[in-house]
């Protein structure tokens, strides 16, 4: 479900005036580094003119929506300088005849995480490292980096007046706390809470206090449904027009009420939005323990499962980590988990073997091996020299562009 937005003007004169923001967005508490021009599209469809003579106000620089869904405030960078001019063509005689081929290669680039079981990120670890196939065919990579990249994410964080996830919330609002007291300078965070619709509580922002007021209003939910699917799309619509690496840090016990989009419709949105990695944080398994203990029973457990199996779908998609807290008490290690996982990736690129425009999904495989031309699988060892198992989390697939006739 789309929202509408205000237009907005953007500060930079060299930019101009142009109609930003098209509706959405997620609860962000994981910390954002938004490289400086962000722009959030505004969809035409929806976007409504002001009456004749009548001038619609304009929206802060920086700041919270204008209404319950008000446009997020994103920072802009500055102007880069013009390009060197051309150099001189070199002559040609008159007879001879004047064409150029233009030939489009594409490149794919994959995130990925590389841990040990219990978490622990590995590093060192060298191109020659890695295998990656494009649907079980083996690819050359050209590109290759470790990044220790900063946070952009939107903290998407389920909010209804319902026994399953209320008594849950507090524990959550206390770890994003934590969580937002360890950003770091180039960190970018915003905050979004949903029931039946989401609500966008602090923009992309990188003052803490302010992170911290918006999880102050979430003390009184209102409404008891829960509509997680189209809360999702509405974040990955307007963070798709945001550049670099985003994050959603979802908190939600992922069971829908009432959704316009279907489950369907949400994963083929996933797919085809590029650089998202989701974080799903199921509060399910928490309020399950929690009704047992009060002699309530396992109830509507199949209709947990099912919701526990979406979200780590979610997670799987996008190169995420799905995650499923018994007990409220390790959520403060889930969010470190988090950061820990976003700032330090390896970035592999190549060239795929199939160059078809088709708008087809290719399914992807990274593989960790010992760079020795054996091909055996990596062994990593902790300081007592006993094995540890490894773990890569990454895109498992991307949406080929379609080419236009």
């Amino acid at each position: 479900m789309t929202l509408p937005y205000k237009p907005r003007k953007k500060s930079l004169s060299s930019i101009g005036q142009e109609a930003c923001f098209a509706g959405i967005t997620a609860l962000v508490v994981a910390g954002l580094v938004l490289p400086p021009q962000m722009a959030w599209a505004q969809n035409s469809q929806t976007q409504t003119q002001a009456p004749s003579g009548q001038q619609q106000p304009e929206v802060p620089e920086a700041g919270g929506p204008a209404g319950d869904t008000g446009p997020m405030a994103i920072p802009k960078k500055t102007e880069a300088p013009p390009p060197p001019p051309p150099p001189p063509k070199p002559k040609t005689s008159p007879d001879t005849p004047s064409y150029s081929i233009s030939v489009e290669v594409p490149l794919v680039s994959i995130d990925v995480s590389a841990n040990t079981k219990d978490g622990g990120f590995i590093p060192g670890l060298k191109k020659d490292n890695f295998r990656i196939y494009e649907d079980g065919v083996e690819q050359q990579v050209t590109n290759f980096a470790q990044t220790e990249a900063p946070i952009t994410a939107v903290l998407l964080v389920e909010f209804a007046n319902s026994n399953r996830t209320y008594q849950f919330m507090y524990d959550a609002l206390v770890a994003s706390y934590n969580f937002a007291a360890n950003l770091k300078k180039d960190d970018w965070v915003a905050v979004t809470e949903f029931d039946m619709k989401p609500h966008i509580l602090v923009d992309f922002t990188q003052d803490r206090r302010a992170i911290y007021g918006a999880l102050n209003m979430m003390r009184i939910p209102g409404f008891s449904e829960s509509n997680v699917f189209d809360a999702l799309y509405d974040t990955l619509d307007r963070l798709d027009r945001v550049e670099g690496r985003k994050e959603i840090v979802l908190v939600a016990s992922g069971r829908d009420t009432f959704s316009r989009i279907t489950f369907d419709q949400i994963l083929k949105k996933v797919k085809s939005t590029p650089n998202v990695t989701i974080f799903p944080i199921s509060t399910g398994q928490a309020y399950l323990l929690w009704a047992e203990a009060h002699g309530m029973g396992a109830m509507r457990e199949l209709d947990y499962l099912q919701a526990d199996n979406e979200m780590n779908t979610f997670a799987k998609l996008t190169g995420g980590q799905w995650y499923h807290p018994r007990f409220e008490g390790e959520l403060p290690d889930i969010f470190r988990d988090i950061a820990a996982r976003v700032r330090n990736q390896y970035t592999l690129s190549y060239h795929p073997t199939n160059r078809k425009q088709d708008g087809s999904y290719r399914k992807v495989k990274v593989e960790l091996v010992a760079g020795d031309g054996t091909g055996k699988p990596l062994t990593v060892k902790n300081e007592k020299g006993k094995d540890l198992k490894t773990v890569l989390a990454y895109r498992e697939g991307y949406t080929a562009k379609h080419q236009v006739e």
